[in-house]
């Protein structure tokens, strides 16, 4: 059977790769597709999720606005803390 392909570009680059090491072209792409089509399905990457994010329920700060670290510090450490 004869058909046309259009190959995403890293797939051709490592094809070409291999023709370069002396592989035939119509040989390496058949001995690939042969490996894939009797392992489809079989160990099959997991489906990919969203990126993770972390809960963000742990309240309020213990030390109230962090925006003066100053009064953060002396209210931690006391008024001795510089």
């Amino acid at each position: 059977m004869r058909t046309t392909l259009t190959l995403d570009p890293d797939v051709a680059s490592e094809l070409e790769r291999r023709r370069r090491e002396g592989l035939v072209l119509r040989r390496e792409v058949n001995r690939l597709l042969r490996i894939g089509l009797l392992h489809d399905g079989e160990d099959a990457p997991p489906p990919r999720r969203g990126p993770y994010t972390t809960p963000s329920a742990l309240g309020p700060s213990l030390v109230g606005s962090l925006d003066d670290i100053a009064a953060v510090l002396a209210r931690v450490e006391g008024d001795d803390h510089r």
